[in-house]
């Protein structure tokens, strides 16, 4: 199950990188954005998050990709760093124990 998740956050790093590398300059979906994304699918992949919590970051880790293919990248990393603040406060609450 665990290496399924692996290959898949492979396949889809890879993925990224293509699209980047493969798209015009006008939309493309830039380097930045997908090592953000990428970033952040490997940090819901390690983190004890909540199932809801994975639902709503999955959510603005989409709006996020459409920005970007929009053009609006600074914005788009913008979301990706309140997206990683939000899961890396998560982490902190929850190593803090009770």
């Amino acid at each position: 199950m665990r290496s399924n998740l692996v290959r898949n956050c492979v396949a889809a790093a890879i993925w990224l990188v293509s699209v980047a590398d493969g798209m015009a300059a006008g939309g493309a979906f830039t380097r930045g954005c997908a090592a953000r994304d990428i970033q952040v699918m490997m940090m819901l992949e390690a983190g004890a998050i909540s199932p809801q919590k994975k639902n709503d970051v999955v959510r603005t880790v989409i709006h996020a990709r459409m920005m970007c293919f929009e053009g609006h990248v600074a914005d788009a990393l913008a979301l990706y760093d309140h997206v990683v603040q939000s899961i890396a406060s998560d982490w902190a609450l929850s190593s803090q124990g009770p």
